[in-house]
């Protein structure tokens, strides 16, 4: 006996998943693979995902469970991505999915039904525990181009505690020579491109054209002018430049989304910049939440730099100020802004939208 604790590993069906679990069976640990049957009908991440995950299972020797977790996906991510479209807002699914649909409910299961009090997962990412502070940090991956804390900033210290991500500390080609070296037939398998929700559908417009339907209104610019018409906000985001279809000297972005009177509202590029912003829902992961000013940088997309930022606390300790050093091309409403300290994640939350009164002030939303 190896005299460590098992562990429960999410399984995607992916390559770095399968390492994940490989790895830590070669470390010693026993080790149980878990899959969450997130999607209805014919979805091609879950049906395949699936089938390769028992399928590696079976080649490491391991026990392998499907956990039934339709329902809460619907719940917690469809539900959540139409209403936040249609209110006109861009969510962000994966960070929502993290906490209320995988780590949460794996945690729970693993110690319900197989009582296993550790979960590992195959993201890219690194928890440190400081002893100073009593609380468990997380950290950036040493592979900057593939980390993946960003989406993660939102899970709770009672699940950091309990979490292993086993592949932190190694790069993505370190990863794939490893699937290799352990025969895993995950070793090729490409890496997933976009969303589940759009490999399963397509695109976003084709999923969202499944629940809301055609709400055609105008397009304007700043000054209320009509340049067009659009078949509903729901498919468009701040900062957006394509697909506006509309004719015009320079180039246009859509610099806010107008519900009330359905409108996409567009300007040039300095019009869609913006100095600071309000950001909920925080959740404070490496430290308690301050009571002061910090001073850090902030990712406002996970593809964005992060860029220097002076977080300020508000009596809410949910809610947060960012005023960013230089101003801010598409900060985008629904989005997560996640702030760090050099590589370690402090906190983070879901930008909200500009106030009413602001989005109606120099000609947004005039007639």
């Amino acid at each position: 006996m190896s005299g460590l604790a098992a562990v429960v590993v999410g399984l995607s069906g992916g390559v770095d998943s399968s390492v994940a679990i490989a790895s830590l069976k070669q470390q010693g640990y026993p080790v149980v693979g878990l899959t969450l049957w997130l999607m209805k009908g014919k979805g091609q991440c879950c049906s395949e995902g699936l089938v390769d995950a028992a399928r590696l299972c079976e080649e490491l020797g391991v026990a392998h469970h499907i956990v039934d977790s339709r329902e809460i996906f619907e719940k917690y991510i469809v539900d959540y991505l139409v209403s936040g479209y249609a209110s006109g807002i861009t969510p962000l699914p994966c960070s929502q999915c993290n906490r209320m649909v995988k780590f949460g409910p794996m945690l729970a299961y693993s110690r319900a039904e197989l009582g296993i009090d550790t979960i590992a997962t195959g993201h890219y990412a690194q928890v440190r525990y400081n002893p100073n502070s009593d609380r468990y940090e997380l950290w950036r991956a040493v592979d900057r181009h593939k980390d993946q804390s960003y989406f993660l900033y939102d899970l709770p210290q009672e699940i950091l505690a309990h979490v292993l991500f086993p592949l932190g500390s190694q790069t993505k080609d370190q990863t794939r020579a490893l699937a290799a070296q352990y025969g895993l037939h995950t070793a090729t398998k490409p890496d997933s491109q976009d969303l589940c929700l759009i490999e399963a559908h397509g695109s976003m417009r084709q999923f969202l054209e499944q629940y809301l339907p055609p709400t055609p209104g105008e397009v304007v610019d700043l000054s209320g002018r009509v340049l067009g018409h659009h078949q509903g906000i729901h498919h468009y985001t701040i900062g957006q430049r394509k697909g506006l279809g509309i004719a015009a000297a320079e180039p246009l972005y859509v610099v806010a989304l107008d519900r009330v009177h359905n409108r996409v509202i567009v300007g040039d590029r300095a019009s869609a910049v913006r100095g600071e912003c309000t950001v909920a829902r925080v959740n404070w992961v490496s430290i308690a939440p301050p009571q002061y000013p910090l001073k850090v940088e902030v990712q406002i997309r996970y593809r964005t730099p992060a860029v220097p930022v002076t977080v300020l606390p508000t009596a809410d300790p949910e809610q947060v100020k960012l005023v960013f050093a230089d101003p801010q091309f598409g900060v985008t409403p629904g989005q997560a802004a996640v702030w760090y300290e050099g590589d370690r994640l402090l906190g983070g939350g879901i930008i909200q939208p500009v106030a009413e009164d602001e989005t109606t002030s120099n000609g947004l939303g005039s007639r």
